[in-house]
């Protein structure tokens, strides 16, 4: 297993300074992680520094709290993707969600993953799962697919709780074998990274990427 092509290598702080930014890249380039996972503010820098290399860009939209209008997430979506992006990994409306506002949460997503299927983009869609009951990850899963995303995902690392191998098991259950799951949150270490990935993600988000490089 070539544990980095699993990885996105990811600096979303918002003290995140161009140094660090820069660094992040050269990590990625030097272990081969399958992309960096950066705010969009910061996709122009990557795309110089990660040219022509196999190092993909992901950058989010409407993160980390999902409650911002549709279309400014499709705006920040698509300025990403203008910009060098290939994937995006956006936030749902947790309250509308929670508040069973059912077609607003799949309208929501449909117009960021037209956005990206409009560029061959892939979109990961953040449940947030920390804010959520087992019925509700089940749903939001079901309606990120329904809108067309690729993946779907855990946390954004600034909300309660963090990807647990249950719920990597319970949102692979709950899509088509084709959607990809991304463990988000809390994976620090070889050895939960690991777990991740026999439990059924197919993609990893952390920032301990060298740590767990590095680590037996």
């Amino acid at each position: 297993m070539n544990l980095a092509k699993y990885i996105d290598h990811t600096l979303l702080k918002p003290e995140a300074t161009e140094e660090q930014i820069t660094q992040l890249c050269r990590e990625a380039l030097s272990y081969g992680f399958w992309s960096v996972c950066i705010s969009s503010a910061n996709v122009l820098l990557c795309a110089q520094l990660l040219k022509n290399s196999q190092v993909k860009i992901c950058s989010v939209a409407g993160f980390p709290h999902g409650n911002q209008a549709t279309l400014a997430k499709a705006s920040e979506a698509e300025q990403a993707l203008l910009g060098g992006a290939s994937e995006i990994d956006m936030v749902i409306n947790i309250g509308w969600l929670k508040g069973r506002r059912l077609d607003a949460v799949l309208s929501d997503i449909k117009t960021v993953a037209g956005i990206c299927q409009s560029t061959g983009a892939l979109l990961k869609v953040i449940i947030e799962t920390g804010l959520l009951s087992d019925a509700e990850k089940e749903l939001a899963c079901k309606l990120a697919e329904e809108a067309g995303a690729h993946f779907v995902k855990t946390c954004t690392g600034f909300g309660p709780g963090q990807a647990t191998v249950a719920d990597i098991k319970l949102m692979a259950a709950a899509v088509s074998p084709h959607i990809g799951v991304k463990a988000s949150g809390g994976i620090r270490d070889r050895k939960t990274a690991c777990e991740m990935i026999q439990a059924g993600a197919k993609r990893l988000g952390t920032s301990a990427s060298v740590k767990i490089m590095e680590s037996q």
